[in-house]
């Protein structure tokens, strides 16, 4: 019998989920691997694979998590949770840019793919907790009852960004073992493990089912019908003025500037998107900036809601350092939060996390941005 309990530990065969399984162990739980299989080449339509690995989906990948296991002793599962996880996600991904928005897919496998899969193996396995190699923490906020999640030690790889969405039940049975470490920490434990396979493999930063990053050939070949339908538009400037002719507004994002193909004798940006009409509109970089967002599909994190207006820090995308802001419910899952200063390119589709301090408070998925 195991002093900690027993814990389903996510592998993907990468080094940070391989120590977090190996860290666990040493601190006395009794761990069951598990490396789920969320998508092939086949579904991504690709017609040959990449010449290098990518993605934690791969056999290699596969075989890297198990060698791990039969290392350090313990169960390992692989399962195939494919059908799950391409309702959510990949439609969600598609459906996304094809309303206008640029979507983050690694937000939504968390909260409605990964956390659900594994603690639904984990009640199956008789685990009490699941495992993670993210680097965040989460503890019990001794005053409200709540389960906190708060940032990683290393800030350069810290990802409570991404795991904004999980409810209080799924963190109350979450443990992320790096959260105290940094990288390069995690790679020397890799080594003193004797994970010598793992302990120097590359990060992995594609979206694991557009292999060849590529999302527009991705879009084509999902909707194949649906891009065809929307078919070439116009790019505007903010006075409605036309200036050039785009592949459609599914292909852009807010902020972009390259591969735009047009020249305005002047750095210019994609502004704003509108779906309605398939209009791309163009300007420089100060069209950019605006003041507010309206952000829904609320997720409360320390605290149960957020009727009182508060002062936070508002991170709009995964590397953006944060900034002041003042946040308030505007609806029963809607929330406005209002910067201090100007922000660049607030996109819809992306997702706004609110901190105090380390502590995230709450994260939605940005819907409107605001000039005031």
């Amino acid at each position: 019998m195991s002093k900690n309990g027993r814990v389903l530990v996510a592998m993907s065969g990468g080094v940070d989920s391989s120590v977090a399984a190996a860290y666990l162990q040493d601190q006395g739980y009794e761990v069951v691997g598990i490396t789920m299989k969320t998508w092939d080449y086949a579904s991504s339509g690709l017609t040959n694979a990449p010449k290098k690995e990518v993605g934690c989906c791969t056999i290699g990948s596969m075989n890297d998590a198990r060698g791990v296991a039969v290392k350090m002793g313990f169960t390992h599962f692989v399962v195939d949770i494919r059908e799950e996880f391409g309702d959510w996600v990949i439609n969600r991904f598609t459906g996304d840019y094809m309303a206008g928005r640029t979507p983050n897919p690694c937000v939504l496998c968390n909260t409605h793919i990964k956390w659900t899969a594994l603690l639904r193996r984990a009640d199956d396995l008789d685990c009490a907790f699941i495992a993670t190699g993210h680097y965040a923490n989460v503890r019990k906020h001794e005053e409200t009852g709540r389960w906190v999640l708060y940032k990683g030690l290393d800030e350069n790889k810290d990802q409570s960004y991404a795991l904004w969405g999980l409810p209080q039940e799924q963190l109350s049975r979450s443990i992320f073992p790096l959260g105290q470490f940094t990288k390069p920490a995690i790679r020397e434990m890799a080594r003193e493990y004797g994970l010598l396979r793992v302990a120097d493999k590359k990060d992995s930063y594609e979206i694991c089912f557009i292999p060849d990053n590529d999302y527009r050939g991705f879009l084509k070949r999902r909707n194949p019908e649906g891009i065809a339908a929307i078919g070439k538009g116009q790019f505007k400037l903010s006075d409605e003025k036309v200036v050039g002719e785009h592949e459609g507004y599914p292909f852009y994002t807010i902020g972009q500037r390259r591969g735009l193909n047009i020249a305005l004798g002047e750095p210019i940006y994609v502004t704003r998107i509108d779906a309605k009409t398939n209009t791309v509109y163009l300007g420089p970089k100060e069209e950019l900036l605006q003041k507010a967002l309206i952000a829904r599909e609320v997720n409360f994190v320390k605290y149960a809601n957020l009727h009182e207006e508060r002062a936070v820090t508002a991170k709009i995308r995964y590397k953006d350092e944060g900034a002041p802001a003042l946040v308030w419910q505007t609806g029963e899952d809607e929330i406005r939060v209002v910067f201090a200063e100007n922000r660049s390119a607030i996109t819809p589709g992306q997702s706004v996390v609110l901190y105090e301090g380390a502590d995230v408070v709450a994260g939605a998925w940005i819907r409107q941005a605001q000039t005031v």
